[in-house]
């Protein structure tokens, strides 16, 4: 299997969710083995890819150089990890990315109007050899062997409308597109005012996120999925994991997981050699692998 990048420069305007401006967000193809760069064009300043970028965690996950940041990339990254995509430059107009309709489906419409162009150099993955864990109280998220990637996420929270929720996700593009990307974020009226005065949730609104108040869900619509809460945190949990630059192959699963738990978990994971090799994908014999990008 070999890397993947676009075929032409494509670019969408939507609403940051935390900050509430119009952002424009253009990606361009990028040659083999560079990677995915993504770039501050109102302040001039690239930020590579990588965990040792992340600079914050709290509501999203943010990536930065010096004072300069873009908020809010997980969904997007959702997407180049269900694609494949490994060298890509995302240039953003502002310091957060878009937040569309609050799942990911929009983005996997702009790369398929971009479409996929298979490049001369061998896909590497990362290969997970070790179990590593991360917990915060009875939160935890882990990576164990595997020879497939998959996802299994359980939420527990004291709302009527959510309650406990759990979903095991099987990767394929195909499934991400079926059955993850439509999953919106969601946030509690309750504590809007306190986000916002934090300069958080400014753009947020029940077009690009689910709304709750005490009892139930305030979007007319109502929800894309019985269990649309945790197939969102599934989500953030594939964009936070393509934070390392790589698809992973491997067992994701996680109680309560979040943004500070998922960096935390890829922090550990690069900590030892032992836990993980970088592997061509042809290297794993496993031609299975390779159609789940398909």
């Amino acid at each position: 299997m070999l890397q993947r990048t676009i075929n032409k420069a494509v670019e969408v305007v939507g609403i940051g969710l935390h900050k509430g401006k119009p952002v424009r967000l253009r990606i361009e193809p990028m040659d083999a083995d560079s990677g995915i760069i993504f770039y501050r064009s109102d302040v001039a300043v690239s930020i590579p890819l990588s965990i040792d970028s992340v600079v914050d965690t709290t509501m999203a996950t943010v990536i930065g150089v010096g004072v300069n940041s873009i908020s809010t990339i997980e969904h997007f990254l959702s997407v180049l990890y269900a694609y494949g995509i490994d060298n890509l430059r995302i240039v953003v107009q502002g310091d957060e990315i878009p937040v569309m309709d609050g799942s990911a489906i929009s983005f996997c419409l702009l790369l398929d109007e971009a479409g996929i162009r298979v490049q001369e150099k061998s896909k590497k993955v990362i290969r997970i050899k070790k179990s590593v864990e991360v917990s915060d109280g009875k939160r935890f998220a882990r990576l164990e062997p595997s020879q497939e990637a998959s996802f299994n996420f359980e939420i527990d929270f004291s709302h009527p409308a959510i309650q406990t929720q759990s979903f095991e996700y099987t990767f394929s593009k195909i499934s991400f597109i079926e059955e993850i990307a439509r999953a919106r974020t969601f946030g509690f009226a309750k504590d809007i005012q306190y986000l916002q005065s934090r300069d958080l949730a400014l753009g947020a609104s029940l077009k690009n996120a689910i709304g709750l108040d005490d009892r139930k869900v305030l979007n007319n619509e109502g929800l894309r999925f019985d269990n649309e809460f945790v197939r969102h945190k599934i989500l953030d949990a594939m964009g936070d994991m393509m934070v390392t630059g790589y698809n992973i192959l491997g067992r994701y699963s996680a109680f309560a997981g979040s943004h500070k738990l998922n960096h935390h978990l890829t922090k550990k994971l690069f900590s030892d050699s032992e836990n993980y090799e970088i592997v061509s994908v042809e290297i794993l014999k496993n031609p299975s692998y390779e159609m789940k990008f398909a």
